[in-house]
């Protein structure tokens, strides 16, 4: 007598390791996109710090209205930054808006529309969150309005 498995064994082995593989790829997509609103709320932070030493050296914030264009200010400015970090994910941007001279939002869609940081409005409430990220999501553009709720923003 042989010894060895025959081929339904080995298919149906197979299909068992390949149905939990799948089970636990599915499992982990929800990390995954936490894991990378995470990292949104820190590039913003990093953003609002190379805001923080443009204003200090040049008493206003850039007149940006694109973060492309945000980050060729910081850039140039002399002021230590060297790069702008952009959205983890292809395609989408993250937001800037100057309102005047002293006050700015950055933002971000976030994948968790429960994340607890969407709530967060430091220093103020008067400019609803919205920078407007047109698109899907995609570039974008300074507006004062909105209800969109699954953006985080930082208003200074």
């Amino acid at each position: 007598m042989k010894k060895g498995f025959t081929l339904i064994e080995v298919l149906i082995v197979v299909s068992i390791i390949g149905l939990l593989a799948s089970v636990i790829l599915v499992g982990l997509g929800g990390f995954r996109a936490r894991g990378r609103d995470a990292r949104r709320v820190a590039d913003l932070r990093q953003a609002q710090n190379g805001l923080e030493l443009y204003y200090t050296k040049f008493g206003v914030y850039p007149d940006s209205t694109t973060w492309q264009t945000l980050g060729g200010a910081l850039i140039s400015a002399g002021i230590g930054v060297n790069a702008v970090p952009n959205d983890p994910t292809a395609n989408w941007n993250y937001g800037y808006c100057r309102f005047n001279t002293d006050s700015y939002v950055v933002a971000a869609y976030s994948e968790d529309i429960g994340n607890p940081n969407l709530k967060q409005y430091p220093q103020a409430t008067t400019f609803p969150c919205d920078p407007v990220l047109s698109g899907t999501p995609g570039n974008p553009s300074c507006s004062k309005e909105g209800t969109v709720t699954n953006k985080f923003c930082l208003i200074f």
